[in-house]
Order: structure tokens, then C-alpha cells, then sequence
């Protein structure tokens, strides 16, 4: 009985300061869009690792504590006017279920053999259910004030995948560069054996770093433009604004380091 309360403690625990990470992360934007929305620096992945980590119901408590703070946090949207009907449409939709259903991260835990797989498709998963989420409001309450009545749901999905895309593809990189690290299965988190085996776990690390950098980079990099900075519109023909040489450079820079960092891992086995 006490190694049960023990135990719900330290998951309280662990709920707790991964809710602050994200909190903190949130503020952390790699990129801020010229009509609104933004990318942010893994702020979602705390969320997803409690519900990957202590089952459906930690991770939608701890999800909803979560949406109750981003809607604490994005009281300024509420300045527009609106009637109650449209708060509690933009509250319930934009806010508490958009950012409770990150608590829906560890669905695929049971289903996959590999915890790097399991994440990513959590993290794919919510993605696309606040992209949903946040498009049924574009579509209703935003439409007339920043969304143009008139082809409403095409310009709310154009808009919403401005960023939606983006952060859910920087996630689901954090995501698969912490699987490779950390074994996130065990009670207590411990040394990935794949990296345990690798010979040296700090280069091992700083390898798969620079490939997740570089990614990072490069999402950041070719989302950019795609945001017409006038309309919100998602523009792909923006496309050929990206500088792919750059992007390029930078890819080949990250293999390498990591290529340098497994060589040199070999060695010292």
C-alpha cells in the first residue's frame, strides 16, 4: 500500500513538472508567423510523455491542467467582442480540447514495439486533432473577424496549417530524438540500450543532437515563406522563396556530424 502511494506520488510529481516545462516551452518560439501563429520549441512533447508514459487518464489530467493554463495565458484573444456563444466556442475549442487531446500522446504505447514509433504517431495523432480543432473555429467563430466570411473553411485550413504542420513536425522530431536517448518505459527513465551499446553515450547524443538541430532548422527554414504575410493565406507556390542551397548546407553539415560522432563511437568500444 505505501509503494502504491509512493509511486502515484512520484507520477504526480513527474505530471507536475513536466505541466511547467511545457508551460515554459511555450513561451519559447523558433519562429513567430507574420499573421499570427507560431512555432514552438517542443512545448506539446512534455504532455505526450506522461500520457506515453502513465496511461490515457494522467495524460488527459495533465493535459487539461494544460489547456486551462494556454487559456489563462491567451485571455487576449477575448478582446475582440464577442458574444458568449462565440467565447465558449473559441474556449471549448480553441483552448480545452484543443490542447487536452495531447493527453491522448500514449494510445500507441501498447500497439508498437518501438517507443520512438509509438511517440511519433501520438504526437501525428494530436497533431491532427488540433489542426482539426483549431480549423472548426477558424471556420465558425473567426469567420467575419480575422477569417474572411466567404470560403471560410478553405482560408481556416490554409491558415492553421501555416503552423500546425510545422510545430507537429518539430514535436514528433523531439520526439524521436529523445526515444533514441531514453528508455521513457521503465518507472524510472534510464539510458537508451541502443545508445547504452553505442559505445560512447555523450557522442552518441551530440550526434543524434546535430541531426535533430538541423531538422529543426530546416522545418523552420522552408515553413517560413509559406505564410502570405498579408492574408494568412497557406501559400505552397512560396515554396521557391526558400533558400534550398542554405537548407542543403545545413542538412549535409548535421549527417555529417553525426556520421563523425558514430565513427568515432565505434572506436571506442
Amino acid at each position: 500500500m505505501q509503494a502504491n502511494k509512493q509511486q502515484k506520488m512520484l507520477r504526480l510529481v513527474e505530471s507536475g513538472l513536466m505541466l511547467a516545462m511545457a508551460t515554459v516551452l511555450s513561451f519559447v518560439k523558433v519562429l513567430d508567423l507574420p499573421y499570427g501563429g507560431s512555432i514552438t520549441a517542443f512545448s506539446a512533447l512534455p504532455i505526450l510523455l506522461v500520457a506515453y508514459r502513465h496511461g490515457l487518464w494522467q495524460g488527459l489530467l495533465t493535459a487539461f491542467a494544460h489547456a486551462l493554463i494556454q487559456l489563462m495565458l491567451g485571455t487576449s484573444v477575448f478582446s475582440y467582442g464577442f458574444t458568449i456563444q462565440a467565447v465558449i466556442a473559441i474556449v471549448m475549442l480553441d483552448y480545452i480540447l484543443a490542447f487536452t487531446v495531447l493527453g491522448l500522446g500514449g494510445l500507441f504505447r501498447r500497439k508498437c514495439d518501438s517507443q520512438g514509433t509509438a511517440l511519433v504517431l501520438g504526437t501525428l495523432l494530436t497533431g491532427a486533432l488540433r489542426y482539426t480543432l483549431h480549423t472548426i473555429a477558424g471556420c465558425t467563430v473567426w469567420a467575419g473577424l480575422s477569417i474572411p466570411d466567404s470560403a471560410a473553411l478553405v482560408y481556416s485550413l490554409a491558415y492553421n496549417a501555416t503552423y500546425m504542420i510545422p510545430e507537429t513536425i518539430v514535436t514528433a522530431l523531439g520526439a524521436w530524438y529523445l526515444s533514441k536517448a531514453v528508455d521513457l518505459r521503465e518507472e524510472m527513465p534510464t539510458r537508451a540500450k541502443q545508445v547504452a551499446k553505442s559505445g560512447s553515450f555523450a557522442l552518441s547524443l551530440i550526434g543524434k543532437a546535430a541531426l535533430l538541430t538541423a531538422a529543426v532548422w530546416d522545418v523552420v527554414e522552408i515553413f517560413r515563406p509559406l505564410q502570405d504575410a498579408d492574408t494568412g493565406d497557406f501559400v505552397i507556390t512560396n515554396l521557391a522563396l526558400v533558400n534550398w542551397g542554405l537548407v542543403g548546407i545545413v542538412t549535409a553539415a548535421g549527417v555529417a556530424i553525426w556520421g563523425v560522432c558514430a565513427l568515432l563511437g565505434k572506436k571506442r568500444k
